[in-house]
């Protein structure tokens, strides 16, 4: 029974996702001035601590920032930064997965070292 009713609940919820707006995410990126501290075009950090995000997968960035979100409640999943956990706060899911698909269209210069 549990199944079946999980099962339903799964099936109807299908078709109500949304793809992400790389569109939207840029303007969420530009609001929160992300190239302040991951520099211009999310590819030139003001740090080297600050990672470059340009070209990153976006399934990547989401689950980042849901990590930031989640802080320290959760110690295998939460992921601990003050300016980081700030930021991600008052985003919604559909709002992180916008910021992801737009950082995966930038353009990145990861560099795989042989």
């Amino acid at each position: 029974m549990k199944f079946a009713l999980i099962t339903v609940i799964l099936l109807s919820s299908v078709g109500v996702a949304q793809a992400a707006s790389a569109d939207k995410g840029q303007a969420l990126v530009e609001k929160a001035n992300c190239a302040s501290c991951h520099g211009a075009g999310l590819n030139a950090p003001i740090l080297p601590a600050y990672p470059k995000l340009a070209g990153q997968y976006a399934d990547y960035v989401y689950y980042a920032l849901r990590a930031y979100k989640v802080g320290n409640t959760n110690a295998q999943f939460g992921r601990n930064n003050a300016v980081m956990s700030s930021q991600v706060q008052t985003l919604s899911d559909a709002d992180m997965h916008d910021i992801a698909a737009y950082v995966a269209t930038l353009p990145g210069n990861f560099v795989v070292k042989k």
